[in-house]
């Protein structure tokens, strides 16, 4: 059985069509969707419908829940408020009442059993859409923060840098980010999981995509926040750490 668990999209579904080819030629029996669909990127409404092809579960990001009710004081930093709401705008704008109503209705979390591997996936924490768990924190904070069962595989999303960490024999995976990656490889990410029988293989993988496309389509449509939007993809974030919006960039 080969599993992929892919997420924050936002929007890029460039990127998103490259990483589902990627992921049929590799031949996956199935996908998993962790959340952050459409908000931030030039595609929202196809993203989405993408998304909604798969026929899979999916769960609810953050960006997907600000879609939903908007952005709130304290969830970004004050100077980012505002032009992230008017990109929350636009970004409604170009959905259906049915494509919010769909993202107000996914759940937050999967637990998935294939043999012995016991999987527990989630956006950011099993108890918070929000909460940044980044690949340098302790042993320790991250068996509280996001070992909250009796799992022996953590999948989740959220900070858009990929990596696999082992803790006391059980594995956690951050798959990264199909549309926005903040490691500094413009690249998608994505991870596998391949169980045969009493073993499990776990991978991340990267794929190219169109990246001049994007870029273009944020120029050609008068994205509200094009030209911070470009630099992120052009530097997969890494750049624009020490800028103004870096606490906001933007998981």
């Amino acid at each position: 059985m080969k599993l992929a668990f892919i997420s924050d999209i936002h929007g890029n579904a460039t990127a998103l069509e490259a990483v589902l080819k990627d992921i049929k030629e590799r031949n996956v029996d199935k996908v998993y969707v962790l959340g952050d669909l459409c908000f931030r990127g030039p595609e929202p409404k196809k993203s989405l419908d993408l998304v909604r092809t798969l026929n899979t579960e999916v769960i609810k990001g953050n960006a997907d829940e600000w879609v939903v009710r908007g952005i709130r004081q304290g969830e970004v930093p004050d100077s980012a408020l505002e032009i992230m709401s008017t990109e929350r705008e636009w970004t409604v704008s170009k959905l259906e009442s049915k494509d919010v109503s769909y993202l107000e209705n996914l759940p937050t979390e999967l637990e998935l059993e294939f043999g012995r591997a016991k999987i527990h996936a989630f956006h950011a924490t099993p108890k918070s859409l929000f909460e940044i768990v980044s690949p340098q924190e302790s042993d320790d904070l991250l068996t509280e923060k996001l070992m909250s069962n009796n799992a022996n595989i953590y999948i989740y999303a959220h900070i858009h840098k990929p990596y696999i960490r082992y803790i006391n024999g059980k594995c956690i995976i951050n798959i990264g980010s199909v549309g926005l990656p903040f490691d500094g490889v413009n690249q998608s990410s994505y991870a596998l999981v391949d169980i045969e029988e009493d073993c499990v293989q776990t991978s991340i993988v990267r794929v190219q995509y169109d990246l001049n496309k994007v870029i273009n389509l944020y120029k050609e449509i008068n994205y509200p926040n094009s030209e911070l939007m470009v630099k992120i993809l052009e530097n997969a974030g890494v750049c624009l750490f020490k800028r103004k919006y870096a606490n906001a960039i933007y998981e």
